[in-house]
């Protein structure tokens, strides 16, 4: 089959590798027919993940159709359309069982190496480094997909991809970021990220009842998807002081809650605390640049919630722990638990609360998908969310 592989810092190839197969009698084999480039992806494609060997399969937002199951499969059958959800999960362990899914607990067989750096380690992530598994990714025409009586959502054909696709990651990491928040009417939430993730942020907090949703971002195009999504205000961090703007935004209160959806390559327009973090993430005295959930923390109301689903990977300098402590601050995070998400976020999409395929700006076949990573690494030609087709 063709898969996309990881080859090194910035370079991904397309090339023939071994079909997968049934290893286990809890796997399934996926005829992939959409799958997308996350921007999480782009910390494996800048080198910013550890644990990446040459050829690894990348990838973690697909779907399709069965082809192929283990005997202990009973949930599906061979030709369901399926969206697969990218945490591993077993489903029995005490973690799965009170619907921590991305902390699973027998899905990572490289746990070792993930407890290294994090004490304990999160669940197995298809196509997402050794630390997180090893396991092959979705940016291919096939992928095993293990516990499948867990993970795969069947979904009705009436539905293109592109409104069930982002059921495997985006869509709920947004809505996990917005539901930390103990939304209640008339709050106002402020969204650091404006990409995909935050997108559906935004469109989550609105419909859990915020009155008021402010996303931050430096990309026109990208605050136009906010405020397609149902932001009520808009803030280009080039353009403004972002604390200064919240604060007169929320008559000196701040926020209620804020969402981190940038994660680790976070951007600042200042040029001496950029080139800091900056210097200490290639010297590796620092793995993230942590500017806008320094920004969140600082800038959430005495008393509030710092939501954070956007990817860290390990350590960050100069961490407001003075502002979290003294101002009682609660702090949310975590992978997305998809698979608790799933059903609740499916019926929405069936009953038009929201039609998830906005969040696509390309659609390109699986071949170009070494040109698909630069264009949207690079922001080029407006790309916001990119679809593979293999």
């Amino acid at each position: 089959m063709r898969a996309t592989q990881w080859m090194g810092k910035n370079h991904i190839e397309v090339n023939e590798v071994p079909d997968p197969q049934i290893l286990n009698d809890r796997d399934a084999i996926v005829k992939i027919s959409s799958t997308a480039i996350c921007g999480s992806d782009l910390h494996l494609y800048d080198g910013f993940i550890p644990t990446m060997r040459k050829g690894d399969i990348v990838g973690h937002e697909f779907m399709g159709e069965v082809v192929e199951l283990g005997k202990g499969v009973g949930n599906l059958k061979v030709g369901d359309r399926v969206v697969v959800p990218f945490p591993i999960s077993c489903g029995n362990c005490v973690a799965c069982q009170k619907g921590l899914f991305s902390v699973c607990e027998n899905s990572n067989p490289n746990a070792r190496i993930a407890e290294k750096v994090m004490g304990h380690a999160p669940c197995g992530i298809f196509g997402y480094s050794h630390m997180m598994g090893g396991y092959p990714g979705g940016q291919a025409e096939y992928a095993r997909v293990p516990f499948a009586d867990v993970g795969p959502l069947k979904v009705d054909d009436d539905l293109t991809d592109e409104q069930v696709l982002f059921l495997t990651d985006v869509f709920p990491t947004g809505y996990m970021g917005a539901d930390n928040c103990d939304i209640s009417p008339g709050d106002v939430v402020a969204v650091w990220g404006a990409g995909a993730v935050g997108q559906f942020a935004v469109a989550s907090a609105k419909m859990l009842g915020a009155e008021r949703v402010i996303a931050i971002d430096r990309f026109d195009y990208r605050l136009d998807k906010a405020k397609e999504a149902g932001a009520t205000d808009v803030l280009d961090y080039e353009d403004v002081d972002v604390l200064d703007a919240l604060q007169e935004l929320t008559a000196g209160r701040g926020p209620d809650a804020a969402i981190d959806c940038v994660g680790m390559e976070a951007h600042h327009p200042s040029t001496a605390i950029n080139a800091y973090d900056r210097a200490k993430q290639a010297t590796m005295l620092e793995t993230e640049r942590p500017h806008a959930l320094r920004e969140a923390i600082l800038a959430v109301k005495n008393g509030g919630t710092v939501s954070i689903v956007g990817v860290y990977g390990g350590l960050m300098d100069k961490f407001p722990i003075g502002s979290l402590m003294n101002r009682s601050l609660t702090v949310r995070t975590g992978q997305a638990h998809v698979q608790r998400y799933l059903k609740p976020l499916y019926e929405r999409i069936r009953n038009g609360d929201i039609d998830p395929s906005f969040v696509v700006s390309h659609t390109l076949p699986l071949e170009q998908a070494p040109q698909a990573y630069r264009m949207f690494r690079d922001k080029e030609d407006s790309s916001n969310k990119v679809v593979l087709k293999p």
